[in-house]
């Protein structure tokens, strides 16, 4: 079979190969905005959609959707008994992938473009999810609540990529405003209830006499706390954060210590999901402390810090562990996080606190360009280093023979 045949062997292999490449592209990006700006390097480039709009866009519901999908396409039919629809799986993904090709070529040339590269984009991921809704009609009947649950933040976080698309084609500040909240109104809810369901499955798979501890009040919690974050945001209330944050912050390191945090070294595929959520409770913990200095003193000393740790420390890094156990799983490989991959995935860990710091010596302007440039090439070099290790797999038969 040719190399893009096999993409459509398996929905996991076309949606992972294109979350992944689209990842190296929008680091790249970024970090060649990042040195014609701050690094004097050139020019700074003239986009034709506003730099953050695109940064926001391209990481928010360009990247992690994609990922996502593939991995929901994968394992959603073996919880509910119905088998998905290869051609439109295909379809989605070509929709995803191309829409977002062609905003990065409206980035460089016209306005109307990247908005129909966000339109294709959009089309991809309504026609993923219409899939993800046939299986849960189709479904075996028994206990639906959590795929139905991750669709309908799948649908919240459409809402929310569609609000850019109002942005950029109507000039709508306001509806840019509500689409960057999906930080908290799609992506924390929706990775959050996947490591609530599958951290301690794989957990109880791997380390002996484990006790599977899965409370709903813990995801709720989390879902709403998130909710109300994103609330206070958008009504500027940045001072009372710490008063949601904090309890998060204790919540998800509770959950973190209750799933095997402490154990979860005696196999580094299982290290990557913990340390993940580890990373999540720190960049909780930050919020909480930039907000009780801020309500203290009226200064943000910690700037767009703990963003960057959640979106680096929890989402990134989230997404390429999980990802990883899924393509290696189905690939017919053994389930081992090589040196190769332990390898980029704590150099993503160590990019987020690199971030972390350019924030915190954002006042010296000696240090802060260089520790943003140097945050974006470590972000780059680790994500490609682990692109460049998993892509592969997806482009050629599975390891043992086997279909799929």
């Amino acid at each position: 079979m040719s190399r893009l045949a096999l993409l459509a062997v398996a929905p996991h292999r076309a949606f992972f190969f294109v979350a992944a490449v689209q990842g190296v592209a929008a680091i790249g990006w970024w970090l060649a905005d990042l040195a014609g700006r701050y690094g004097g390097w050139y020019a700074a480039p003239a986009w034709t959609v506003p730099a953050p709009w695109a940064h926001a866009y391209l990481f928010l519901y360009g990247l992690f959707p994609s990922f996502v999908f593939g991995f929901l396409l994968t394992a959603m039919p073996n919880w509910v008994g119905v088998a998905p629809r290869l051609a439109r799986c295909m379809r989605a993904a070509a929709l995803l992938g191309s829409g977002l090709v062609a905003f990065y070529a409206g980035l460089v040339t016209a306005p109307w473009l990247a908005v129909a590269g966000l339109t294709a984009h959009l089309a991809g991921w309504l026609l993923a999810l219409l899939e993800l809704v046939r299986l849960l009609r189709l479904a075996t009947p028994g206990n639906l609540a959590f795929p139905r649950f991750v669709v309908a933040l799948l649908t919240a976080g459409w809402i929310g990529a569609a609000t850019f698309l109002a942005a950029l084609a109507f000039d709508a500040g306001w509806a840019w405003d509500i689409g960057k909240r999906g930080v908290w109104f799609f992506l924390l809810p929706l990775f959050f209830a996947i490591s609530h369901r599958m951290v301690p499955f794989f957990s109880s798979r791997v380390l002996r006499d484990y006790v599977v501890w899965r409370p709903r009040w813990t995801l709720w919690t989390v879902v709403a706390g998130s909710l109300a974050h994103g609330a206070l945001e958008l009504a500027g209330e940045w001072r009372w954060l710490w008063v949601v944050d904090a309890p998060l912050a204790a919540v998800v390191l509770w959950a973190a210590i209750k799933w095997g945090l402490a154990r979860c070294f005696a196999a580094r595929l299982l290290a990557v999901l913990h340390l993940s959520l580890a990373g999540l409770a720190v960049a909780l913990a930050l919020y909480a402390v930039q907000s009780a200095t801020l309500a203290a003193t009226g200064a943000a000393i910690l700037g767009t810090g703990p963003l960057h740790a959640m979106t680096i420390g929890y989402f990134s890094a989230m997404a390429v562990a999980m990802v990883s156990r899924v393509s290696l799983g189905h690939s017919g490989n053994a389930l081992v996080a090589d040196t190769w991959t332990w390898a980029a995935f704590l150099g993503l860990l160590a990019t987020a606190v690199v971030r972390v710091l350019a924030e915190v010596a954002r006042a010296a302007p000696a240090l802060w360009p260089p520790l943003v440039l140097a945050s974006g090439a470590l972000f780059l070099l680790f994500f490609g280093l682990w692109a460049a290790r998993y892509v592969p797999l997806y482009l050629r038969p599975r390891a043992d023979g086997r279909p799929g």
